[in-house]
């Protein structure tokens, strides 16, 4: 059973990204594109709530259902949010191209509803040594976010 979802990102840079993953306990495949970011690794992560009603801020925080500390999307401690960086080239264009095993478009921890979030700055995937490094990868401000939406097959 093939399940896709898709997130359409607004705010000061602008993106699709599509979700597809082919049955449960498979991993999910993570695709799209960004625009419009400056040149070099942005945050990227799904946060907790599906709400934009106050911009990326109420998005909430990674969505970490099993209350682990950040990491990496390869580290065994992660939030099942934490996708890493996509990287921009000169062109501030950044192409999203992952298969990642903690995300999923099923049952109790689907990430569908929740939102997809770009950050100003790079993800030190929980290694920064910030006060914020274990929490948000010292990240930095919300460029662009969206809800996660089911789509048909």
């Amino acid at each position: 059973m093939v399940v896709k979802a898709v997130c359409c990102l607004i705010g000061e840079v602008k993106g699709t990204i599509h979700f597809t993953q082919e049955g449960d306990g498979k991993p999910c495949h993570v695709s799209g594109e960004v625009t419009g970011l400056t040149e070099g690794k942005h945050g990227f992560h799904i946060h907790q709530y599906g709400d934009n009603t106050n911009g990326c801020t109420s998005a909430g925080s990674h969505f970490n259902p099993f209350n682990k500390n950040h990491g990496g999307p390869e580290d065994a401690e992660r939030h099942v949010g934490d996708l890493g960086n996509i990287v921009a080239g000169k062109d501030g264009v950044a192409k999203v191209d992952m298969m990642d095993k903690q995300v999923t478009l099923l049952g109790e921890h689907s990430v569908v509803g929740r939102s997809v979030v770009v950050h100003v700055g790079e993800d030190d995937l929980g290694k920064g040594g910030h006060d914020d490094s274990l929490t948000t990868g010292h990240a930095g401000g919300r460029l662009a976010c969206g809800v996660i939406g089911i789509c048909p097959v």
